[in-house]
């Protein structure tokens, strides 16, 4: 039986593969969820056609499922959800919260890389020009539940940010809050490196009127180079193998107590007993190195 009051997800980009960051970042959110006997849906956020891989959505969703992280309801595809993007830039624009921005990257680059409002009051066309947020009223900060007080860097918070790009594609900071919104997201539990734009995610939500969600950033996993883990830095593929030494990797990354006879258990009771001692209290706040699918999987 589900609590519908608490929905969680989780929302990668079919960039590549699923890695061990990638596996942290899902089954924290799984196990915030499932814990409150909550919703844990998947979305693919699939709107940047230039970075995505052939295949990779549906590898994600593969792993997923062998590492027994299996979500509610149906996959939610952004690729399939321009017209709503559309139709929450044109509320925007028709109420005077957005305007045409034709300003070079270079010239942006020049000032600084903050964005300046050069192009507020120009009254520019739609032809060659993103689409940028009027910021009237900023958020410079808001309360993580695993962190306490985030205090945003006040430029960064008051910039006039993109919500449509220039070349056409729906920016992340907008199709994320639309998709939230709709599929009833409460909290949104996800990697650290994710704290900077949330501030600007939180003034779309006041802006749109909508609740704003409860956050939680989970600590990144760093290779051996003090990098995060992501498949920009050639992250490796999390093993197609026996999935338990890999789970019971990321639980300790986690800060989670273990089942002592884990070796002996199944997938789904290796999640079991993990759901049934959750605590979010005992994950750290700090990133942490982890050497290549560690003790555990030895």
């Amino acid at each position: 039986m589900t609590d519908s009051h608490y929905i969680g997800r989780f929302a990668p980009s079919p960039s590549g593969a699923l890695h061990f960051g990638s596996l942290i970042a899902a089954l924290g959110s799984y196990l915030q969820a499932r814990a409150q006997n909550g919703i844990w849906r998947v979305r693919i956020e699939d709107i940047d056609p230039p970075r995505e891989v052939p295949g990779a959505a549906d590898t994600i969703l593969r792993q997923l499922e062998h590492y027994g992280l299996h979500w509610d309801g149906e996959i939610l595809w952004q690729s399939r959800r321009h017209e709503a993007y559309r139709e929450a830039l044109a509320w925007l624009r028709d109420h005077g919260l957005s305007y045409y921005c034709t300003c070079p990257r270079a010239r942006i680059q020049r000032i600084g890389g903050i964005y300046d409002g050069h192009c507020r009051d120009k009254h520019n066309g739609p032809d060659q020009a993103a689409v940028r947020i009027r910021q009237r009223h900023p958020v410079t900060r808001f309360h993580d539940r695993l962190r306490g007080d985030i205090q945003a860097d006040e430029r960064l918070a008051q910039e006039d940010f993109i919500i449509h790009r220039r070349d056409g594609l729906f920016a992340y900071n907008l199709a994320v809050v639309v998709d939230d919104h709709f599929q009833g997201v409460t909290e949104i539990v996800r990697g650290a490196d994710l704290i900077e734009p949330t501030v600007r995610q939180i003034s779309l939500y006041q802006l749109f009127g909508w609740t704003v969600p409860d956050y939680i950033h989970l600590p990144l996993a760093l290779n051996a180079q003090g990098a995060k883990l992501s498949k920009q830095n050639h992250a490796p593929a999390l093993p197609q193998g026996d999935p338990r030494p890999v789970l019971i990797d990321a639980l300790r990354f986690l800060g989670q107590r273990i089942a002592p006879d884990w070796q002996a258990m199944p997938v789904e009771a290796i999640l079991q007993f993990a759901t049934e001692n959750w605590r979010l209290a005992d994950v750290p706040e700090s990133a942490s190195v982890n050497p290549p699918f560690s003790n555990a999987s030895c």
